[in-house]
């Protein structure tokens, strides 16, 4: 059985009968172009954005969810996180716990070690950079031990010694038995780090699979307008725009 089964999932024109699965194990990259609609999808998935469509979470509709059963079920990464008090790094990750009612020290701890964010538990989140924070707030989900992870961009602020710690760290997450659904535009770092790859267009699927699948030059020029040099075969793979 699937983790998640979206069926003609729509929100209005920014996603348009959109159709895909997350197996158990797998790490699946969301690609496309600004606004073809990666962060919206990840809102739906995350219970925070309305749609139309279907979607299941190992098979129970995620509508018939209790907000606690989808949070233990489903950890969410958004693009920005930021703190209204001034927490600890320990208090911030502790809050990954909250669905399920504890503070799991052990949790706690793991989450810190994976994430590299161990040496400041005792600082003020609002006081680390934006790097620094983005891998506090990666932390705060792992602690959670969600079944689904859902990252937006979670490389984003990252510089690339940290880019290639957090794709491994996520891609070990999935195949320990989980599911990892993530948006990213580094197409090189995706198609290195991901089991397969959706590619968004306009609010549409216009290509799923693995990533020498989807990363073809007319899908390239279809979604990004661009004449790129791909050599998959490589290692690492390189995708550059002419």
């Amino acid at each position: 059985m699937d983790l998640i089964d979206i069926q003609d999932l729509s929100v209005g024109r920014r996603l348009m009968g959109v159709s895909l699965n997350l197996a158990a194990g797998e790490m699946l990259g969301i690609i496309g172009a600004n606004g073809a609609g990666k962060s919206t999808l990840l809102q739906c998935l995350a219970g925070i954005q309305s749609y139309h469509g279907a979607v299941y979470v190992e098979g129970t509709a995620l509508g018939a969810l209790s907000d606690r059963q989808r949070a233990q079920q489903i950890g969410f990464l958004p693009q920005s996180n930021h703190s209204a008090w001034a927490l600890s790094v320990r208090d911030v990750i502790a809050l990954g716990r909250l669905p399920w009612g504890d503070s799991n020290a052990e949790a706690i701890h793991h989450a810190a070690e994976d994430a590299q964010v161990s040496d400041w538990m005792e600082r003020n989140v609002a006081q680390l950079s934006g790097g620094q924070q983005a891998r506090v707030w990666l932390a705060r989900v792992l602690a959670g031990q969600p079944t689904v992870l859902l990252a937006d961009e979670p490389v984003a602020s990252l510089d690339l010694y940290h880019q290639q710690n957090v794709l491994r760290l996520l891609r070990r997450y999935a195949h320990a038995g989980r599911g990892v659904m993530l948006s990213i535009h580094d197409l090189s770092l995706a198609a290195r780090y991901c089991d397969r790859l959706c590619l968004l267009h306009e609010g549409r699927l216009l290509a799923l699979g693995t990533p020498a699948e989807v990363l073809t030059p007319q899908h390239l020029q279809q979604a990004f307008h661009i004449d790129a040099h791909i050599d998959l075969d490589s290692n690492p793979p390189i995708i550059i725009p002419r």
